[in-house]
């Protein structure tokens, strides 16, 4: 019935035939070099049809391999704008769609996890798919109590699909790189092979929506839909309605952007302080920005929040280290904030470099945290990508011999994925804000004074 790899051989062809494509346009670029062509005109126009051909690659396999594509499509802001521009729309698709399965084969799994009378869960249920991602596609429906559903079905094959792909894209990893300036892609790929059973198991996904919906019940800005059922394979959930990130990237309002963005901000810095979970698959289909509540004031629009397959367990919220860190470097003690870093395994002891060459190399990224609000914007990633990617700088030097400790990987994933998302959003963050209200360590604690006697002694 796996409707999803189709034949495990076209998989792995089509995968395979990405780096002989790759091969082949930088065999083309060489000769248009020989030609006379500029070597920066040749190396665009190499990198934009290797684009074009990747993300139709990943799109149309889904599993492991479009998974990858939604990753890395919230990274396109670093890419050049006479490159990205281009091929923006497709990876913009990926975010939202990818071919469906037929309907026999969604009734197939309904039927065998919900069971063969699962029609009468349902008072409505569209066989046309709403949406389709990674590992599911997603089905408009009304539950037999009234309730608008989500019906998410997860591809039959999905995790032999994921563990395939991702083994075979992480072969030709290095190929990707040129793709997404100043990312080393095979850790990330690694750590998405590393969370494949996680993500399949909709019991999980379904534990964690659930306690973000609780802690978010009366939250004004950020709605969570509630579980209404699960079983393997199956997860239904309330309806949310709204304008999907993708569409607020491309066409909104720059009230939406900016409101889009601060919401975007809060909900990373304060889920895992509320919830100890972190929200570990921050891609623009998976947001949506809802209108304001009936008498709230003009404009409060809040942010609907979906697929919880993804989350980082951190039980007590982020790690200090973090907050304290990010206090350091603002204030300038590069001393302190070096000795942090190789406490935390950053610096590695058989490595030694120097506190102020850190330092420098920090500022520029977190110069988001430093003013009041900050504009978000493609030319800013790009700046901070190249800086950081070209082999001739500081910055490119010194970043090769950091580390990043496992515990981190993901909390770094997401931050990186959440500034990407920020800078398509072009949205202008009070950044520092959320960090104040709910990132251990960045806010100071002020020590209690000691008692003064009352003979003034």
């Amino acid at each position: 019935m796996s409707d999803l790899p189709r034949k495990a051989v076209t998989r792995t062809a089509k995968l395979a035939a990405l780096p002989l494509g790759f091969a082949g346009r930088a065999t083309w670029g060489l000769g248009k070099r020989i030609g006379g062509r500029s070597a920066e005109l040749v190396a665009r126009e190499v990198q934009q049809r290797t684009a074009d051909q990747l993300f139709k690659t990943l799109g149309e396999l889904k599993g492991g391999a479009m998974k990858l594509g939604q990753a890395l499509s919230v990274f396109e802001s670093a890419l050049p704008e006479e490159v990205a521009g281009p091929y923006r729309a497709a990876l913009t698709k990926l975010q939202e769609a990818a071919p469906p399965l037929p309907a026999h084969t969604v009734h197939g799994v309904l039927a065998e996890r919900i069971g063969e009378d699962w029609r009468e869960y349902f008072l409505e249920f569209e066989d046309k798919p709403s949406a389709a991602a990674s590992i599911g596609q997603v089905h408009r429906g009304v539950w037999h109590d009234g309730r608008e559903v989500a019906v998410k079905v997860q591809y039959p094959g999905a995790g032999e699909a994921l563990l395939s792909d991702l083994t075979q894209l992480s072969r030709f990893a290095r190929l990707l790189g040129p793709l997404i300036p100043g990312m080393d892609i095979k850790p990330l790929i690694k750590e998405m092979r590393d969370r494949v059973s996680e993500e399949l198991d909709y019991e999980l996904e379904a534990q964690a929506q659930r306690v973000h919906a609780t802690e978010f019940a009366d939250d004004p800005d950020v709605v969570i839909p509630g579980v209404v059922h699960q079983s393997d394979q199956v997860l239904v959930t309330e309806w949310m309605d709204g304008i999907p990130l993708a569409d607020v990237i491309a066409d909104g309002t720059a009230e939406q952007r900016d409101r889009a963005g601060q919401l975007l901000a809060r909900f990373l810095f304060s889920g895992p302080a509320r919830t100890g979970l972190l929200h570990a698959d921050p891609h623009p289909g998976n947001f949506r920005l809802l209108p304001e509540e009936e008498g709230a004031s003009a404009g409060a629009w809040r942010l609907g929040v979906l697929d919880f397959g993804t989350v980082d367990r951190l039980p007590g919220g982020l790690p200090g280290t973090i907050g304290e860190s990010l206090r350091m470097t603002l204030e300038g003690d590069a001393a302190a904030v070096y000795g942090l870093l190789r406490e935390e395994g950053f610096v590695k002891e058989s490595i030694e470099l120097e506190p102020d060459e850190v330092l420098d190399y920090l500022l520029p990224i977190i110069e988001p945290a430093q003013v009041e609000e900050f504009a978000f914007s493609r030319g800013w990633l790009r700046d901070q990508a190249a800086r950081i990617a070209d082999p001739r700088s500081p910055a490119h030097q010194l970043g090769r011999r950091l580390n990043l400790p496992p515990s981190y990987l993901l909390i770094h994933r997401v931050t990186l994925s959440t500034i990407g998302v920020l800078c398509q959003l072009g949205a202008a963050v009070r950044l520092r804000d959320e960090l104040e209200a709910w990132l251990p360590g960045f806010v100071a604690e002020t020590e209690e004074p000691e008692p003064v006697a009352e003979d003034g002694v």
